[in-house]
């Protein structure tokens, strides 16, 4: 409920700073294979029958998250059950996570201590509202991330994940991503590689944690993460029983869907964009950092 509050208050805020004009495109769900709108109850029914229901963010929007909480909710009221995986948590810290739900836990900070997510890294207490809806409702919660850890050691050579063959076009656009999260400028190209390999790595860990539950699931990730183009879906066995869904910010000049880089989800909702500072506005200076394996908000 905080989380939906203060969604609505940013609304409210960026409406006012826009003037009374609407953008045509807020609110709105887009299907993006029928290339067509789409609505509440069409999308709900579509997820809950999924496999697996792939809810990508940006991490530092509190209207993404109150979005997800309502998506979450609409599932519960469907009599959906099942578990939610986050890519807030690192899997080696699943055994932990599980042991305080069996004792009874359903704090969501005493849950978000027994699987020591990184408060400061996540933005904390952004999250909590999800992990205390689903530890309400008694679904698991799944850790599905890489430790920080392993994947810096991928990115320095020191272990070589295995992983299924990626063709051209998938390495091509985790390059991209990887160049765009760096705010243009390229690793030098061994470099490049082992971080392509170890956001492989990350996606590869997030299907495994979906994989491992008995039951449908929701995954909480980054956007980027959910792309069935490149990214989790690719690692899931049949990928299509996997529903993208992917929460957009809208951007004042493009007013239509065709204007947004939306290949690789199955469905789009449009949000207000989150005020923030650009994060390239002071340039890089040295290398690369070896543990700079994730997409920027």
């Amino acid at each position: 409920m905080a989380a939906r509050m203060r969604a609505g208050l940013i609304t409210l805020l960026l409406m006012a700073s826009l003037g009374t004009q609407a953008h045509p495109l807020d609110g709105q769900w887009w299907d993006v294979k029928a290339q067509r709108f789409s609505d509440e109850k069409s999308v709900q029914a579509r997820a809950t029958a999924a496999r697996y229901v792939l809810l990508g963010e940006k991490h530092d929007s509190d209207i993404h998250h109150a979005e997800q909480l309502a998506m979450l909710q609409a599932l519960a009221s469907h009599g959906w059950r099942g578990a939610l995986a986050m890519e807030q948590f690192d899997q080696i810290n699943q055994a932990a996570l599980t042991a305080a739900q069996q004792t009874g836990a359903r704090d969501a900070d005493t849950l978000a201590d027994a699987g020591q997510l990184n408060r400061k890294g996540w933005r904390w207490p952004m999250y909590k509202d999800l992990i205390a809806f689903a530890a309400a409702q008694g679904w698991p919660l799944r850790a599905a991330n890489l430790s920080r850890a392993e994947g810096r050691a991928i990115v320095l050579g020191e272990t070589t994940p295995t992983l299924p063959p990626a063709d051209a076009a998938q390495t091509a656009a985790l390059e991209v991503d990887v160049i765009q999260g760096h705010c243009g400028e390229a690793p030098e190209p061994a470099r490049l590689t082992a971080i392509v390999l170890a956001q492989r790595a990350r996606d590869a860990r997030m299907a495994e944690a979906l994989r491992a539950v008995g039951t449908p699931v929701v995954l909480i990730a980054g956007a980027g993460h959910v792309r069935t183009d490149r990214a989790v879906p690719r690692y899931l066995t049949p990928p299509d029983s996997a529903l993208a869904i992917a929460y957009v910010e809208i951007d004042a000049g493009n007013t239509t869907p065709a204007q947004y880089d939306l290949a690789g989800f199955d469905l789009v909702r449009f949000t207000p964009a989150t005020v923030r500072p650009d994060p390239c506005a002071v340039p890089l200076t040295g290398s690369v950092s070896p543990s700079s394996t994730k997409e920027k908000p």
